[in-house]
């Protein structure tokens, strides 16, 4: 009897890890879905702490002041952001100390102080140039990833809970693997949730102070309208680079062309060679021998040749007196 109970209870703890395997697919990805469409920054494994009330903003601040003294100003906003409870995350000097001088420092301070900070900063001795605010409401976004983090939590629970009653080893594996998921989509919603919650509860201002000598910022600026000297000097450029592209193709073809002149103007010569000789061949194989023709106009015809009435003409008597020679017997 407890053979057989224990053997029921081992089948039964199987079963449980291959449901909660598959069950449990579904919460898996849905986080796994939720940290991809958040993003995060940094890492932690720290309890997720209570979602604080109230509407969640992430609010920035861009300024570009110029000062006679930029150590003296960058160092009234160090001041600024310590008081607040804030610090300095970040800070660039270049320059010099003179008049050319330009510093650039990035402050982190709770949201309760940003209005108080970036007053200070925009009220102080300096000409301001430059003040852009922004404000992005995530409310919605913190508690959709708060209630992931909490639902991925007790999946991970019941997977470690299967694990201490699984004995088969198919089983223990499976539960394995799907723990290592569960856990590194765990992990990339705590990172979310701690970057969501670092964005919101400080806040970045961003300041830049300029001396009077301080060359002015380069900014790309969009041309909306284009003048005739634009287009001009737009065609002009056009051409210049067309031209460019021509002489590079006629430098690269121009020893390609060279030997290409060299084989025609052989081949043109040896054609005239061969036709010279031709031609001479052929006109004395056609020419007639004078000689011969004379000599056979001058032989008499022994046959006869036949007259008008269709006779042959009988050859001319001999009038020297002798007698015919007998012709001769074969």
């Amino acid at each position: 009897m407890g053979g057989c109970t224990a053997g029921g209870g081992a089948d039964s703890a199987g079963s449980n890890a291959k449901r909660a395997v598959a069950d449990g697919a579904s919460g898996a990805r849905s986080g796994a879905d939720g940290a991809k469409s958040g993003g995060g920054a940094g890492r932690t494994t720290k309890a997720d702490a209570p979602t604080p009330k109230g509407p969640h903003l992430i609010r920035t601040a861009t300024l570009r002041v110029r000062v006679k003294d930029v150590a003296e100003e960058a160092d009234r906003a160090r001041t600024a952001a310590a008081d607040a409870g804030g610090f300095v995350s970040e800070e660039t000097t270049t320059g010099g100390g003179g008049e050319r001088a330009r510093s650039r420092l990035t402050l982190r301070v709770p949201v309760d102080s940003f209005d108080a900070v970036h007053r200070t900063l925009s009220d102080g001795p300096g000409r301001l140039l430059d003040d852009e605010v922004r404000s992005q409401d995530v409310s919605s976004q913190v508690v959709d990833v708060d209630s992931r983090v909490r639902t991925m939590r007790a999946s991970v629970n019941r997977i470690r809970a299967l694990m201490d009653d699984a004995t088969k080893i198919a089983d223990v594996t499976a539960l394995e693997s799907e723990l290592s998921t569960r856990e590194a989509d765990l992990e990339s919603l705590l990172a979310q949730q701690a970057g969501l919650r670092d964005r919101t509860a400080l806040s970045t201002l961003t300041l830049t102070v300029e001396g009077p000598g301080a060359p002015p910022e380069k900014k790309k600026e969009k041309k909306d309208d284009t003048s005739f000297g634009d287009a001009l000097a737009g065609g002009w450029h056009a051409l210049t680079a067309t031209v460019r592209v021509i002489g590079v193709v006629l430098g690269a073809l121009l020893p390609f062309l060279a030997v290409a002149a060299v084989v025609l103007l052989a081949a043109w010569a040896v054609r005239g060679r061969v036709r010279g000789r031709w031609g001479r061949t052929g006109s004395t194989a056609d020419t007639p021998d004078t000689t011969s023709i004379a000599q056979a106009s001058d032989a008499p015809d022994p046959a006869g040749t036949p007259d008008a009435d269709g006779g042959s003409e009988s050859p001319a008597a001999d009038t020297s007196g002798r007698d015919p020679e007998p012709p001769a017997r074969p």
